[in-house]
């Protein structure tokens, strides 16, 4: 990593587990990132407003309640509203491969589902983070 990335990881919607998030939340960590977990029941405007006062580098975004394609367009655009668009944004949760294209068309880095592995979790966010940082010329 070329430096501590700062990562939001949230849990929208109505979904009340969070094993999953707190895992990748302390994976992350553990690695040399800044993690800044929100809790359960987060709105999209509440996780954007989150990203705007920690100055994030990425949004982790946990969903297991099926609403994944009406909850990360709206922060998606929440976060571009408010000039975070070089954002990234990754989900993981229960996500049908079905969704993961328009997921990714909408915006999205990357979708990991269960099993993914933590080591290739936190090796693909630490690889495009530092990409986006080689082509902002930092």
């Amino acid at each position: 990593m070329m430096r501590p990335y700062r990562v939001i990881v949230a849990k929208p919607g109505l979904d009340g587990h969070d094993r999953g998030a707190k895992v990748i939340a302390r994976a992350l960590r553990d690695a040399g990132f800044e993690v800044i977990y929100t809790g359960l029941h987060q709105t999209p405007e509440q996780v954007v407003a989150v990203a705007v006062q920690e100055d994030a580098d990425a949004v982790g975004l946990s969903l297991l309640s099926g609403a994944h394609l009406t909850l990360v367009p709206r922060v998606l655009e929440g976060l571009r509203t408010e000039g975070l668009g070089d954002v990234l944004v990754i989900v993981g949760g229960i996500i049908p491969d079905a969704d993961i294209p328009a997921l990714k068309k909408l915006g999205v880095a990357a979708v990991f589902t269960p099993g993914a592995p933590l080591p290739t979790i936190v090796a693909e966010v630490a690889d495009a983070l530092d990409q986006r940082e080689v082509a902002a010329g930092r």
